[in-house]
């Protein structure tokens, strides 16, 4: 089996020149004619020229009386000139021809009745007064819109006001997207149950076609090809000689053994370069084959859809003739140090929001396979090669994926992660119709501390206080003393052990950790649940060291019962409500207290009043109560205000 290793990786920048310098300004699609009726978004061919004036008439541009308007000079309100009708004037309304001999309009507010044959006026009109002369917003043989020009919903208007009924545009180009692997099933193969083990279900195709279309490109899908040299090559010889401008291979572009995407581009043409400085995107693979640009993409999600927005979407915009557009930008500060591997560029996702006068950057997972990284980030900040990451607290830049507005109806909330907050997102959303949570997991005593950065709106926490048993208060008149707080109530919630169905090794209660045949999954240091943890281990005399899998972490509820689903655990500490979605079964051993956490200069502001409405509301107790082992019933009750300096 063949195994392709990346010699001479490049940087992005050196990447997209190599690329794009074989691809001239010379190379574009063709030329097809349109109905300027159906032209929205089109790129014109060539330049647009008016076939008539227009108005091509002068017209009334008021309601009023046609005159001379040499035979109104001299009037005034002392001095009223009176002229007869139809002999001196004749009635006329907006739009109009200018009957002849007449020149000018008076506007029918200034005209005074006598009778039926006779007006009054009491100021003079001018040459061409409230006229709409030929031509005057456009002459025949004028240029309309040069080449390469973007149509837009009023150039339309232009276009048929001009005469101009059929315009000659840039095809659109059409991208083959083939998607390659032998564990990929399409999901309309799919009924109401998941793929078989070791089967994967392909998206990237239809994430890739919308992104092809929202360059005003076709996408060409062509079926599921299997992990074979010679299947790949027979498909890419069908690229090439179909219609298709750009031809994308999606998968099989690493340097695996069964990755064979850059051999078939070698055998039939030109591989200009296997792997590009990038994070993720690295696998990515730029050849040519007979002229047509052959894009080898990454198999993972967000590698894939990067690598496209980095080479194919300038590549189409190119070939119609136009560069992309351009994507707004913001400055941020991270809520935390995000560290990068030196000599390569990568792209971090991000939640954004303002706190305060600053808008904060919370990064969100890195996994290239993760498409909710996407879904769920309002930005990307690019992290240039030759650094070594970013600190908190320092301003950069991030592209904006939504609408500076979104921005400032985000409401962060950063701290111990908890699936009511999901709801409550949607139930915001529902409510407000504009407002949007953007949550970071990073444990409680991170919430505390975001709160005490100023880089969060509020922060989820159930912190307990092993020698009083209270939730959060110690904790919080121990890292953030400086500052008045507001606590809420969101939920009470059962904090157990997540179980495989059936509970096959018999785990019932915490003294069964110590045993061999248990594998245990944590969460991070500086979560509440981890302090729970802890907290039980030493009440029950049992030593962390002896519970095999301690050490083994992760930053969600979620996390931790797929871990036991997927059977890298038997056992995990977690809530109810997670062992529920998954079907799974569940010891309970504490019902414990969360809370949201705000800056009490806060609690007034409109968007933090929404949030904490909704929590109050029936329908998200509802909605809580459901998800099992959640008792919602003083959720958006105010528990108490500590204030700076008391104990």
């Amino acid at each position: 089996m063949k195994r392709q290793v990346y010699l001479s990786m490049k940087s992005l920048h050196e990447a997209k020149k190599i690329f794009f310098s074989r691809f001239g300004p010379d190379k574009k699609t063709g030329v097809t004619s349109v109905r300027a009726e159906d032209s929205d978004g089109r790129i014109t061919a060539e330049p647009v020229f008016a076939v008539r004036s227009a108005p091509s008439y002068h017209s009334s541009a008021m309601d009023g009386i046609a005159v001379k308007a040499d035979q109104t000079y001299g009037a005034t309100e002392r001095m009223p000139v009176t002229l007869t009708l139809p002999g001196d004037a004749a009635w006329v309304n907006t739009g109009q021809p200018i009957p002849k001999p007449f020149n000018a309009v008076i506007m029918i507010e200034n005209v005074h009745l006598i009778d039926e044959a006779h007006v009054e006026i009491r100021a003079a009109a001018y040459p061409w007064q409230h006229v709409r002369k030929v031509g005057e917003d456009i002459v025949a043989t004028q240029l309309l819109f040069p080449q390469n020009h973007r149509i837009r919903p009023y150039d339309i208007g232009a276009l048929i006001s001009g005469g101009v009924f059929f315009v000659n545009v840039r095809q659109k180009p059409r991208v083959m997207i083939i998607p390659t692997g032998s564990e990929l099933i399409r999901h309309e193969h799919l009924e109401n149950e998941p793929p078989d083990e070791g089967r994967i279900v392909e998206y990237n195709a239809q994430v890739l076609a919308g992104l092809v279309r929202e360059c005003n490109g076709i996408p060409l899908i062509h079926d599921i090809v299997s992990d074979s040299e010679k299947d790949i090559q027979k498909v890419l010889i069908k690229g090439v000689n179909s219609e298709a401008d750009v031809i994308i291979i999606n998968a099989g572009s690493s340097a695996g053994s069964k990755d064979f995407t850059v051999h078939a581009i070698r055998e039939m043409g030109e591989v200009l370069i296997h792997g590009v400085a990038m994070m993720p995107g690295k696998p990515t693979i730029l050849g040519i084959v007979e002229g047509k640009p052959v894009i080898g993409n990454p198999g993972y999600a967000v590698s894939a859809v990067l690598s496209f927005e980095q080479f194919v979407k300038p590549l189409l915009y190119a070939l119609q003739g136009v560069s992309p557009p351009k994507k707004q930008t913001i400055g941020v500060y991270p809520t935390r140090d995000i560290p990068s591997k030196m000599g390569t560029e990568e792209f971090i996702r991000v939640n954004i929001g303002k706190v305060g006068n600053r808008h904060v950057a919370t990064p969100l997972a890195r996994a290239a396979g993760a498409i909710t990284t996407l879904t769920r980030a309002e930005g990307i900040i690019r992290i240039p090669a030759l650094s070594e990451g970013l600190r908190q607290g320092r301003e950069t830049n991030a592209e904006l994926l939504v609408d500076t507005e979104d921005l400032l109806n985000t409401v962060v909330i950063i701290g111990s992660h908890d699936m009511a907050l999901d709801i409550l997102g949607d139930e915001v959303r529902r409510n407000s119709g504009h407002m949007r949570i953007s949550s970071g997991n990073v444990g409680s005593l991170g919430g505390l501390l975001a709160i005490r950065k100023g880089t969060c709106h509020m922060a989820g926490s159930h912190l307990l206080d092993t020698k009083t048993g209270t939730y959060n208060i110690s904790y919080i008149n121990r890292y953030i003393p400086d500052m008045n707080v507001t606590v809420f109530h969101l939920v009470l919630r059962d904090q157990g052990f997540i179980l495989k169905k059936g509970n096959p090794k018999g785990i019932r209660g915490i003294h069964d950790l110590v045993r061999k045949d248990v594998a245990f999954v944590n969460r991070q240091a500086g979560s509440g649940t981890r302090i729970l943890f802890d907290y039980q281990l030493s009440r029950a005399g049992i030593l962390s060291e002896t519970v095999q899998g301690y050490d083994h972490e992760e930053f969600t509820h979620m996390a931790v019962a797929v871990d036991v689903l997927s059977g890298a655990a038997d056992c995990g500490m977690g809530i109810h409500a997670a062992a529920k979605a998954l079907d799974l079964d569940f010891v309970p051993v504490e019902q414990e207290q969360y809370d949201l956490i705000i800056p009490s200069q806060m609690v007034d502001q409109p968007n933090i009043q929404t949030v904490l409405n909704t929590i109050r509301s029936d329908n998200f107790r509802k909605r809580v109560a459901a998800l099992g082992g959640y008792d919602p019933s003083k959720s958006g009750e105010r528990f108490v205000e500590v204030k700076s300096g008391e104990p």
